[in-house]
């Protein structure tokens, strides 16, 4: 082998060691990088699950629980609110100011057997379900069946059996309510979660005991303003007004005798026959005998 053939040997003998080394420390960079992104990415899965875990509210939480009756209120007296604005309107009747949310706040909220319905996902949100009863008071729920009735709608009950809603005396029980809780901001939300069929039902019996509250009113009303009525038509007229100066001077020309008792009753005499005439017995008058034309002998 020549001198200049040997040089070339040893010339790719030394690129091929220098590309072979830039090769390993390339896929030594690469592999840096992937295990790099790689502990990245399950750091931030750490954190996702850290915070999630962190921001997970217990169903039963007594603070969560505040919160839900808090929103089962304010959604009731909204819906409720609405329903009678209606049914006024309807009927041509006034509703007095604060007679829906007073008949709201009446009604008593509890909330039982708060479990889990779907377990804390990664926006710290858990979907609860619990036993939720109303209990109101009995004349709102007399009230409403007396406008279903008229109306010629379904009767309470059967409406809350159709709403899988059970009732015991005057306390409606829904056992499978559902709500979301969380945080956010730092603070305790709890959501109602889509349109339960509870609030429904009571809100129509709140709004429907107002329009009944509204027309016994009227009625009272208007029962006050009839004997009222009647006693105008039936007063006596005043007596004339007398001059007080002209009766005084008559009174004192009349005396005591000619003034008749007004408590002593009529005691007319009838008037006596009169007595027949008597025949004269003087003697000096001779009898005179009228002859009558007419008479018979």
């Amino acid at each position: 082998m020549s001198v200049a053939n040997k040089s070339v040997s040893k010339w790719y003998q030394v690129a091929g060691i220098g590309m072979v080394c830039g090769l390993a420390l390339a896929g030594c960079d690469r592999s840096e990088k992937e295990n790099a992104e790689t502990a990245e990415v399950t750091e931030q899965e750490a954190q996702v699950s850290e915070n999630a875990s962190a921001t997970a509210v217990s169903c039963d939480d007594p603070m969560v629980q505040d919160r839900l009756k808090s929103a089962l209120k304010n959604t009731l007296n909204q819906q409720a609110q609405t329903l009678a604005v209606g049914y006024a309107n309807d009927a041509e009747i006034g509703l007095g100011s604060g007679v829906v949310s007073t008949k709201v706040n009446g009604i008593v909220i509890d909330v039982q057997n708060a479990a889990v319905l779907q377990a804390t996902n990664e926006n710290g949100l858990t979907t609860c379900q619990a036993s939720v009863s109303m209990t109101l008071p009995s004349e709102d729920l007399y009230q409403a069946s007396q406008v279903q009735a008229a109306n010629n709608q379904p009767s309470l009950q059967s409406r809350l059996a159709n709403d899988n809603i059970r009732i015991n005396n005057n306390m409606l029980i829904d056992n499978a309510f559902t709500y979301v809780v969380g945080t956010q901001g730092g603070q305790v939300r709890t959501r109602i979660a889509g349109q339960p069929a509870l609030l429904t039902v009571v809100s129509e019996v709140v709004a429907s005991s107002t329009l009944q509250s509204a027309k016994e009113e009227q009625r009272a009303q208007r029962a006050n303003q009839q004997p009222e009525r009647r006693r105008e038509p039936a007063q006596p007229a005043k007596p004339p007004v007398v001059n007080q100066g002209n009766q005084n001077s008559s009174q004192s020309t009349k005396t005591p005798s000619s003034t008749p008792s007004a408590a002593a009753p009529s005691t007319t005499t009838p008037a006596a026959p009169e007595a027949p005439k008597a025949t004269p017995k003087d003697e000096s008058i001779d009898m005179v005998i009228i002859e009558d034309k007419e008479a018979t002998y």
